[in-house]
């Protein structure tokens, strides 16, 4: 019932530092520093992303630079070992990359993130083709959304939906993304309806619901 129309093509950042398979190592380093990210997608083709080289697919470089792996550190890190002495990103990499499409949800594309423990996502299109990247801050833009905004949606989506008879009792008023909803309606069964609708609406922070009937369910 709820029209969001927030999905991860609304808010992933569209300009992306990314390198090919032979990008070497202090080329990488410097990606990451100039723009001030944790990881790069490794593309190739026409831009297809076939891996992600990330601050930990580097960090065995600096953990080993003093000494050789040791077989024990080989047997159980085989991944870590390997990388300290790689140079290339395509050597590098973690693959497959876990991306995204443009047309997934924000909380489809937080539970991947929150389940992988990763914290920047690639968005591509059906044919693998990189087209932006979808970080944690990226996520919280929607919670930047003005109060008006939030309250237009609620009493648009929620409210003038469920309640068509008693919707002018009902009062929506949010403040920093917290909706409340006071007044009175006939039907109490739809009281937490409402109130998990407001809940869903992108932006909302939390619901205060004071709604009262008319009637007891």
């Amino acid at each position: 019932m709820v029209s969001t129309p927030y999905t991860v093509g609304d808010v992933m950042t569209r300009t992306v530092v990314a390198v090919e398979r032979d990008a070497r190592f202090k080329e990488i380093v410097g990606a990451m520093k100039q723009w001030n990210v944790t990881a790069v997608p490794v593309v190739e083709g026409e831009g297809r992303v076939a891996g992600v080289v990330s601050e930990a697919d580097l960090l065995p470089k600096e953990e080993f630079h003093d000494t050789e792996p040791e077989l024990i550190d080989q047997m159980r890190h085989p991944d870590d070992a390997a990388k300290a002495g790689a140079v290339r990103a395509g050597d590098l990499m973690t693959t497959p990359a876990i991306t995204i499409r443009a047309d997934a949800t924000l909380p489809q594309a937080a539970r991947i993130m929150a389940r992988q423990r990763i914290k920047r996502l690639p968005v591509v299109d059906a044919d693998g083709t990189l087209q932006g990247i979808l970080s944690r801050a990226d996520l919280l833009k929607v919670f930047l959304r003005p109060d008006d905004d939030l309250a237009a949606e609620v009493r648009r989506e929620v409210i003038d939906r469920l309640f068509t008879v008693s919707r002018h009792g009902v009062r929506v008023d949010v403040t920093d993304g917290v909706v409340t909803l006071t007044g009175t309606v006939r039907d109490a069964t739809l009281v937490p309806v409402a109130e998990r609708l407001a809940r869903a609406v992108e932006g909302v922070v939390e619901v205060n619901c004071r709604l009262t009937s008319i009637r007891e369910p």
